[in-house]
């Protein structure tokens, strides 16, 4: 083995992406010590995407004073780095996380509430990146506590949504069956021209059964009768979307996403609406740094039926297996409807199965297992190769 690449998801609750290829080099380097080993942090738009990609890039990371979904003051990180074609007049390019201002996290359980919580921390967050010269977005929208069609965030921007007597309203849940007019006069025109590309990595539509509110405002909060009259609030900003942006949402694969987020980035910013880990891939220009090699390590946390549904992973065996790259994916549970049918060349659970998985996730306990796995499928291949 000369050349390995490492390009594995975090370990939720666990180990970081750049923890786990750590982790799975010392386990490479015990049995091949002179292996040429690149290490690739890669996520899929949801949690730890600003670190993968700021480390893929390059970048640096920045704080800003933005306000949480309950409206609270909060200081949040986002990421930073120069185009590659090093002209200023490039601009440069931010990469977020919705989750760091909007996130389902930032509150306890007794305050998440849909109708109530906006997105207007990541349209500060975004309008701040675009005061420091940032003209290309890269933004994650997994783990939101919103349900507010991005109305929240587009008014942090400069959109004004009038009722029918042209009174302003807040971006929130509540308000969007009552959002009559949009204004968009007061939006910097540095927002308009530049590029969105977000990390969405559902299908489902802004509303109906399918939509935002049906499916994912229960986990955020929302009762029966919250989720219909949100349901009914998306259906009636969409129709007013369309009347002032010429864009029709209601149907938009992936316009569900982060409670109508994604719909909101689309029509307004014209955002492009990407799987996330493909999003990542991309810019860390994954095909490039895997070219040449014999081997290709990914993984996550536990590997089922979702995998294949556009996770890290299966977005790694992809591209590697177009390049006739084999893949070996690591961990820390595998469903075991997958053996013998996951596309991968193997597939090993670095997790004994005679440990409790509260322990077996501690990251110590983690690391060390990967390392040993690692270290043990590099035997394997070292005795088959004789080498």
């Amino acid at each position: 083995m000369k050349n390995i690449v490492i390009a594995s998801d975090s370990f939720k609750g666990s180990l970081s992406s750049a923890e786990v290829a750590s982790a799975a080099e010392e386990g490479i380097k015990a049995v091949f010590p002179d292996c040429n080993v690149t290490k690739i942090c890669i996520a899929d738009g949801g949690e730890g995407t600003t670190e993968a990609l700021v480390k893929a890039l390059g970048g640096r990371m920045t704080a800003v004073q933005v306000h949480d979904p309950l409206m609270r003051p909060i200081e949040a990180f986002y990421g930073i780095t120069d185009d590659e074609c090093g002209n200023a007049s490039c601009g440069r390019t931010a990469i977020m996380e919705m989750s760091a201002v909007s996130g389902l996290p930032l509150l306890a359980s007794s305050e998440r509430n849909p109708m109530k919580t906006t997105t207007f921390g990541t349209g500060e967050m975004i309008l701040d990146a675009s005061r420091k010269g940032c003209r290309r977005f890269l933004l994650g929208i997994g783990g939101s506590a919103t349900n507010d069609a991005g109305t929240g965030m587009l008014s942090a921007l400069g959109v004004k949504f009038l009722d029918k007597d042209r009174n302003r309203l807040r971006g929130t849940g509540e308000n969007l069956s009552r959002i009559a007019y949009v204004d968009m006069s007061e939006v910097p025109a540095e927002i308009f021209s530049s590029e969105f590309i977000i990390a969405c990595d559902v299908d489902n539509p802004f509303c109906g059964p399918e939509g935002a509110a049906y499916v994912f405002a229960p986990q955020k909060g929302a009762g029966r009768k919250e989720v219909e009259l949100l349901d009914k609030g998306l259906e009636s900003f969409a129709s007013v979307t369309e009347k002032f942006c010429g864009c029709d949402i209601s149907t938009l694969k992936g316009a569900g996403a982060a409670g109508g987020l994604g719909g909101a980035l689309a029509a307004y910013l014209d955002a492009r609406l990407v799987p996330g880990s493909e999003m990542i891939l991309e810019a860390a220009g994954f095909d490039g740094k895997i070219a040449g090699a014999d081997l290709v390590i990914t993984g996550e946390g536990k590997i089922d039926r979702q995998t294949s549904m556009g996770k890290v992973p299966s977005a790694v065996l992809r591209h590697a297996s177009a390049m006739d790259i084999p893949v070996i994916a690591i961990a820390g549970c595998i469903d075991r409807d997958l053996e013998g049918n996951s596309g991968f060349t193997a597939v090993f659970p670095v997790s004994p199965g005679n440990i409790p998985a509260e322990e077996a996730m501690q990251p110590a306990v983690a690391a060390a297992n990967v390392r040993r796995t690692v270290t043990q499928i590099m035997n394997v291949i070292k005795m088959s190769r004789n080498e």
